[in-house]
């Protein structure tokens, strides 16, 4: 088959374990979504999707599109249809029950008895400082 996209025109079919596919019929192909680590020990990240007729395809498709340019230590592809998600309907499952607010850094307020003890204890505050010292160029 000769494709208009160069990186399946140099996909060899004959490699080992990939002779069984089709070219031929792109609209069969399946969606598999593509994460890429940049450096050894660091998380993945989903950088794109690639459409590819089996896995193997679709990890050299991914190199090509997604690793080429990058530094690159490792890819993933995953079938689209294999990753669930929540639906955005289901939105209150996320929202913290009123009772457990104290887990939440906003509902610390301690800035007052910061600047407390420092009057008290004659501690200058290096930021306002600095913030008083520069010209207010707003």
């Amino acid at each position: 088959m000769k494709s208009l996209d160069p990186r399946v025109n140099r996909i060899n079919p004959d490699i080992e374990g990939v002779s069984n596919i089709s070219l031929e019929n792109p609209d069969e192909w399946i969606t598999y979504e593509v994460f890429h680590q940049k450096r050894r020990g660091e998380q993945h990240i989903h950088v794109g999707i690639v459409h590819a007729p089996n896995p193997e395809i679709a990890l050299i498709l991914a190199k090509e599109s997604f690793g080429r340019r990058r530094q690159t230590a490792n890819i993933w592809v995953v079938r689209s249809s294999d990753v669930y998600s929540t639906s955005y309907d289901d939105q209150d499952i996320f929202m913290t029950t009123p009772e457990k607010t104290y887990r939440e850094a906003s509902d610390y307020y301690c800035m007052d008895r910061i600047r407390k003890y420092q009057k008290e204890h004659g501690i200058v505050n290096r930021k306002e400082l600095k913030e008083a010292k520069e010209p207010d160029t707003k």
